[in-house]
């Protein structure tokens, strides 16, 4: 039941060090995607003074994500809940923050202007939307590795692909979200933050 992602493993660590910077002192961080649940238990242990809200679309995610919670029996990780970021209506309440790692490459392109348009209305105050994964950049080269992985992700579906930092930005001024910051992480990935302006 229990899934093992190896990307895990390798980007945790890196990702909560930005993420001890980025995320508030209190409140609920909501997951968005959260595929395995490995990420979900390993912040959850990190960040031992914020609520952590886990949830995915895919039935055998939240499966797998219940089971690395339940085995893990921390008091801040929730259960995980159904959710699809493309939906008018989330169903959650006001969050501290929200997390979404890897998912907008692997999903529509409704799905990242969900993702925005529910974190305008879903966080709290200066609440951070914090991104992570492979991105491409203007008047950056982008690495041979992700024109590859983009060109298969397209191959498998149309509606996949490795996306424009410069919309992203877009979408989120759209929503009242302006990026604050960048970070350059591991494997060619990038740490994006937005939050109200």
């Amino acid at each position: 039941m229990k899934r093992h992602a190896p990307a895990t493993a390798r980007n945790s660590a890196p990702l909560a060090e930005v993420l001890s910077g980025e995320l508030p002192d209190r409140g609920t961080v909501l997951e968005i995607a959260s595929g395995s649940g490995e990420h979900a238990v390993f912040l959850a242990r990190c960040f031992s003074h914020l609520m952590w809200q886990p949830s995915d679309l895919d039935p055998d995610a939240l499966a797998s994500i219940n089971a690395w919670a339940s085995e893990a029996g921390l008091p801040n990780l929730e259960r995980a809940i159904a959710l699809d970021a493309a939906a008018p209506e989330w169903g959650v309440g006001s969050v501290a923050a929200i997390l979404c790692v890897n998912m907008l490459h692997i999903s529509s392109a409704a799905s990242s202007a969900g993702l925005f348009r529910g974190a305008a209305r879903a966080l709290r105050g200066d609440g951070p939307l914090i991104i992570y994964g492979p991105f491409f950049e203007a008047g950056i080269e982008p690495v041979e590795s992700n024109i590859d992985f983009d060109r298969s992700l397209r191959g498998r579906n149309a509606d996949w692909g490795l996306r424009r930092v410069e919309w992203l930005d877009e979408l989120g001024a759209g929503e009242g979200l302006a990026r604050t910051a960048r970070y350059e992480m591991p494997a060619n990935n990038l740490v994006l933050v937005y939050r109200k302006g």
